[in-house]
């Protein structure tokens, strides 16, 4: 880490890359057999130099489907092997709505969870985390233009690539924990590298960034009105190279330098890492508790308000999550993922994934379940079985990691 806005090198090709999210669905169930609707809901646009793949499924918010996360990676995998291709962009469809994408479809998650179609679950995160995986470790150069929610599948389609373009219009978060679930699609990875302690603020509480808060923290590499987008992408269009130098000049020549408002958790970063610095979960709550009565801080009683929706075992899975994505690469953190999606799906586990979808995105009665009830009743063995090895008839994610070079 170089800088407050989380600097790093891409080892692969000695580039600078910027590191630095939720599913407020509507969802239907498409027929992936229908080629035409799959078609539909990734357009291609672009010839010569470049190609941009574009999101058009706003009914529900751009989220995300087995299918289109399959059509994704055929499409990458081909444009990274032509020849002619210098870089890729990817965005949501002009006036098609309010997301760049809004994460995964977690309705269909649980309409099939319901129905103890397992296997198609498990279908969904392996397509979904290997084109995020092939994301983050391309070989060309990778804009996406993030006009509109972007939050969980959003953010892992988009944050491990070489450019991100932030709006007045962008809203991310990673609120997992409210749904029962934990921050995932390589969210481990990318909040671990936030400055500080921002990562774990972010990843327990589900709080919103804006456009300008993304680039401060680096999860956006630029930022620009939405009302200038059809310029920038003109210019992009035009441009004949595979430099993400020279595309950088473009993007800087139309993009915007801004700053949080005064009302920013960014000018409190202090007091968020001395609350969410604390190994525990418990101990992040007394901090955040001690804070608010020495100062009336209403920052600190909403974030104590956040956490105390979520699901506790998800916030001490998260948190540990988070801890461990410090030390692990990208594809590290999707494997991990993975597993640890598999085990909160199961049913052997506590069902709060389920539970949390029908109380926020189903029923919304905003009332649910969580079992275990309260922090002091998740035992530390509830927590390790999400970060167990799977057994031996369960195959791990497989990536491609001996082919291409770890995203660190």
């Amino acid at each position: 880490m170089q800088s407050f806005n989380g600097l790093l090198l891409n080892r692969s090709r000695g580039i600078p890359r910027f590191l630095p999210l939720y599913r407020n669905i509507c969802s239907h169930i498409i027929n992936p057999d229908d080629n035409n609707e799959l078609q539909n809901e990734v357009l291609v646009e672009g010839e010569g130099h470049y190609r941009a793949a574009i999101l058009n499924r706003p009914s529900a918010l751009n989220a995300l489907t087995k299918s289109m996360a399959a059509r994704l990676k055929k499409l990458y995998e081909s444009w990274e092997e032509n020849p002619d291709i210098g870089f890729v962009v990817m965005k949501n469809l002009k006036g098609s709505g309010r997301a760049f994408c809004a994460g995964g479809d977690i309705v269909n998650i649980y309409r099939l969870l319901n129905e103890g179609k397992m296997e198609n679950c498990k279908e969904f995160f392996r397509e979904a985390y290997s084109f995020m995986y092939l994301v983050g470790t391309y070989l060309k150069p990778h804009v996406a233009i993030l006009n509109g929610i972007t939050m969980g599948g959003g953010a892992g389609v988009s944050i491990p690539g070489t450019f991100r373009i932030a709006t007045e219009k962008t809203v991310f978060a990673t609120p997992e924990t409210l749904i029962g679930f934990h921050p995932d699609a390589g969210a481990s990875f990318f909040l671990s590298h936030l400055p500080g302690h921002i990562g774990e603020y972010l990843g327990l509480t589900g709080e919103k960034l804006n456009g300008a808060e993304m680039l401060a923290c680096g999860l956006a590499t630029h930022y620009s009105l939405s009302a200038r987008l059809p310029l920038i992408e003109e210019q992009l269009g035009i441009l004949v190279t595979d430099d993400p130098s020279v595309i950088e000049s473009s993007l800087e020549n139309y993009c915007d330098l801004v700053y949080p408002d005064k009302k920013s958790a960014f000018h409190r970063i202090e007091r968020i890492d001395k609350c969410f610095g604390h190994d525990t979960v418990e101990e992040i709550i007394d901090a955040l508790e001690s804070e608010a009565t020495g100062s009336n801080n209403e920052w600190c009683t909403s974030a104590l308000k956040k956490l105390k929706e979520a699901s506790p075992l998800s916030l001490k899975v998260a948190l540990r999550s988070i801890r461990e994505g410090r030390f692990q690469s990208h594809d590290q953190c999707l494997i991990r993922e993975y597993r640890m999606s598999l085990q909160a799906m199961s049913r052997q586990s506590p069902n709060n994934f389920c539970e949390g979808i029908r109380a926020r995105v189903v029923d919304k009665d905003f009332a649910p379940k969580w079992d275990p009830p309260s922090l002091d009743q998740v035992s530390k063995d509830m927590v390790d079985s999400y970060f167990l090895q799977l057994s031996e008839l369960e195959p791990d994610l497989e990536l491609p990691t001996k082919l291409r070079e770890a995203f660190t």
